[in-house]
């Protein structure tokens, strides 16, 4: 015990004889003290070696040692950092860092979030599904006839190992999913990715993404429907858009109808992107089939409600200027920059 006292007193000497020297020494100190096989961890394993009685005694001297050491590294190594002299030599830590670039989102990100919240200012939360789905919930569920052009091979991909599974065409999924719960009222958007066997090039992809909404509920009209979508392109592109609707067929939606609005790149007066028109068809829309409804187990006696889907991508050519969809899946970085003002 007295040999161990011993001990303790000259280190506490000769580590109060240290002086603040350069950073090398403040780690050979810290390795000499304080490291794995360092004095503190040495003195420790003596505690065997020292009287029961003793014990608790030589437990506190060992203690306020322990502490006495650190306390000493840390401020050594405090005051080295103070007089910026605590990294290799021939730097100066005083120096401003190195400037790091601003990130930014991507515009399909900054386009999903903008339309995401301008549907829940109508009341529509966001739900969400598997991109790997089976043919019930894909094609069956949403009144898509066995033989129908969308099942073909040229537009949808099949799981090699099992046909019945695919990747989504659509984030209608989600939407049988949701209905299947049974809970109504239903009034909700449908983000995600999508995939078709589609040619790459300047309009289409392979895989984009999509926004899809749902209302369901007593008394849903049309009328309804239009109201909602002339408040959504209205927040989106500025009250000056004009808006038009124009009948067409989904096997999901009766009636059925596509929307369109006045080109945003060329203010409607006809360019390559709206094919001379004027126009540009944004979205699909209509009121949910009775089939879909009965197939999800909801009486369509008693509810009605519309449903409408878009593209995120087509938006996003329209609201920054871009001209070609392939541009988003590049990862060209001299592109995404210039986003950075758009979070």
């Amino acid at each position: 015990m007295d040999q161990l006292l011993e001990k303790i007193e000259q280190y506490k000497q000769e580590i109060a004889a240290i002086g603040n020297q350069a950073s090398e020494t403040l780690e050979a100190y810290r390795i000499k003290f304080l490291g794995t096989k360092g004095i503190v961890k040495n003195l420790m394993t003596e505690m065997k070696n020292v009287p029961s009685e003793k014990k608790k005694e030589f437990g506190q001297l060992l203690n306020e040692f322990k502490q006495y050491a650190e306390s000493r590294y840390e401020n050594w190594k405090l005051e080295l950092e103070s007089n910026g002299t605590s990294n290799e030599p021939g730097i100066d830590s005083t120096l401003p860092g190195d400037p790091i670039p601003v990130g930014s989102r991507h515009p399909i990100s900054l386009m999903r979030n903008q339309i995401i919240s301008i549907f829940q200012r109508l009341g529509f939360s966001v739900s969400e599904g598997p991109e790997i789905e089976d043919d019930f919930h894909n094609f069956t569920a949403l009144n898509l006839p066995e033989h129908h052009p969308a099942r073909d091979m040229q537009d949808t991909f099949y799981i090699q190992q099992n046909p019945d599974w695919l990747l989504r065409t659509h984030t209608s999924n989600i939407q049988i999913r949701e209905m299947e719960k049974g809970q109504l009222p239903l009034r909700i958007i449908c983000p995600g990715r999508v995939y078709r066997n589609e040619t790459i090039s300047a309009r289409s992809h392979c895989f984009f993404h999509q926004v899809e909404g749902l209302y369901i509920d007593e008394n849903v009209s049309f009328a309804d429907l239009k109201q909602t979508l002339y408040y959504f392109v209205q927040e989106m592109y500025g009250k000056d858009v004009k808006v038009r609707f124009r009948p067409s067929y989904f096997p999901f939606t009766e009636p059925s109808a596509e929307m369109d609005i006045s080109c945003q790149i060329c203010g409607g007066s006809g360019c390559s992107i709206c094919k001379r028109t004027g126009w540009l068809e944004i979205l699909g829309c209509g009121m949910v089939h009775p089939n879909v409804l009965t197939n999800c187990g909801i009486d369509p006696n008693k509810y009605t409600g519309f449903a409408f889907g878009m593209g995120i991508e087509r938006p996003a050519l329209l609201k920054y200027g871009i001209t070609d969809i392939r541009l988003f899946s590049e990862n060209d970085v001299r592109f995404l920059r210039q986003f950075t003002s758009a979070t």
